[in-house]
């Protein structure tokens, strides 16, 4: 590094990356400690942090031994932590340049004490503090904890429509008559010391014996979305509880009458529902349980949203969710039973197949939010593409979901309207990409697009 970079970096002065050290001193081990478990950060010791000197006259200069003092105290933190130290000489005095990488998936302590990095400060954390900021890191897990559950609390039946569908399915090599106890061993449900949590929630005969907050609620919601039409909880374990959503939204939506191809209709709902299934299912598998909030399934007149308590992994952004992804479950042994049993194909491909099938049914990309401390999705009507439409294009639209096509003829008696007006109408819906037209002249027709 160049005395003149070097000075640019004293100048602009310390930050949330940044940190001057006078000399050696023990609070070194705490800026070491507070990088790692922030982000990554630079350590300059043997320059001065009063930012009223000017810049090089901050340069003070350590002694050469201070290179092995600062590697044992980065050496003494719990875990240990390896920064980068890097000598340098500028107007003659030696500088160590300490370069401390961010540790992924653990936290660090230093003489028993945790630090994070808040803008130039090393801020210790309470026990509190680093319990959430383990759950949050997912060091510590939910589905893999103990529940103070044993084996009578366990579903017999539906342990055995698993390994039935696993073994057909997806090869696991479970024996059908294997004992309970034996194949929750094998899924890693239970521990020595008795079940895991993951075993209650997807196995139990009542999981919020144990975890009262893993109900799903489910309301449909009608008119000024204040009023309920329909409203339940669903209670049981997850595999239940996914069959439950589904036949919940499969009685608040409607089935209606679809030309699907020329001449042909057929019914369908009003979403697919194998997009509300993945929606659901990503729901109960990856949702916060240390949370003490619901899933939370709503269906409103022009829309269905599906909320979870717990944001995306610091490693996803929302933009990632509509391309090819990992997969970083917060509860990977659900994910993993739910694979195996079926409901899931491959871990991180689920928003893609919500994706794919919304816009294959004609409807808007389903949407993607982090709010509440959550993460949610929502899937609208066809309608939401049609906002901007009048009155007359939106009853013609009605009268091709059930029928091949419009003609200006057919157009003007539904909309009472003249000639002209159903012309201007028609190809403006043709240039909105909304229809297309068909023929010339009088045999011109106009069909649907979406």
């Amino acid at each position: 590094m160049e005395t003149n970079e070097l000075l640019k970096i004293i100048e602009n002065d310390e930050s949330q990356q940044i940190e001057f050290k006078a000399r050696y001193a023990h609070n070194i081990g705490e800026s070491v400690c507070s990088f790692a478990n922030t982000n990554d950060g630079t350590i300059f010791v043997g320059i001065s942090d009063n930012h009223r000197m000017r810049p090089e006259d901050r340069i003070l200069g350590v002694s050469v031994k201070t290179e092995e003092r600062i590697a044992s105290l980065s050496h003494s933190c719990k875990p240990s932590i390896y920064p980068r130290i890097r000598k340098e000489v500028h107007n003659g005095k030696i500088i160590f340049v300490v370069a401390v990488p961010y540790s992924k998936g653990t936290i660090h302590s230093f003489r028993n004490i945790a630090y994070m990095r808040v803008g130039r400060n090393d801020n210790p954390l309470s026990a509190d503090e680093v319990v959430d900021l383990a759950k949050k890191r997912r060091i510590v897990r939910f589905d893999h904890q103990l529940c103070g559950a044993d084996i009578s609390d366990i579903d017999e039946e539906t342990v055995r429509r698993f390994v039935h569908t696993a073994n057909e399915t997806r090869r696991l090599d479970i024996a059908q008559n294997l004992q309970v106890e034996g194949v929750l061993e094998k899924l890693d449900l239970k521990l020595e010391s008795g079940l895991t949590n993951a075993a209650v929630l997807l196995f139990g005969r009542n999981p919020q014996r144990y975890v009262p907050s893993s109900e799903v609620r489910c309301a449909k919601f009608k008119g000024d979305e204040l009023t309920f039409a329909d409203l339940k909880v669903l209670r049981g374990n997850i595999l239940e509880q996914i069959e439950y959503a589904e036949k919940f939204v499969m009685n608040n939506t409607a089935l209606e009458a679809e030309v699907t191809n020329r001449f042909t209709r057929e019914e369908r709902w009003e979403y697919p529902l194998s997009a509300i299934r993945e929606a659901v299912i990503n729901a109960v598998c990856h949702r916060d349980y240390f949370s003490t909030a619901n899933v939370q399934i709503s269906i409103f007149d022009d829309k269905i949203e599906i909320w979870n308590p717990g944001e995306l992994p610091p490693e996803l952004t929302i933009a990632d969710l509509r391309g090819v992804h990992n997969s970083f479950p917060r509860n990977p042994i659900i994910a993993r039973v739910l694979f195996l049993s079926k409901h899931i194909e491959q871990l991180g491909t689920g928003t893609q197949r919500m994706i794919h099938a919304a816009l294959s049914y004609g409807l808007p990309e389903p949407e993607f939010i982090q709010i509440n401390n959550g993460f949610e999705v929502i899937f609208r009507k066809v309608e939401a593409l049609l906002g901007d439409l009048n009155e007359r294009q939106k009853l013609a639209w009605r009268y091709l979901r059930e029928n091949e096509g419009i003609t200006n003829s057919i157009y003007t008696d539904l909309c009472k309207c003249p000639p002209r007006t159903a012309l201007s109408d028609l190809q403006d819906l043709v240039k909105k990409g909304i229809l297309k037209r068909e023929g010339i002249g009088k045999a011109t027709v106009y069909r649907r697009i979406r």
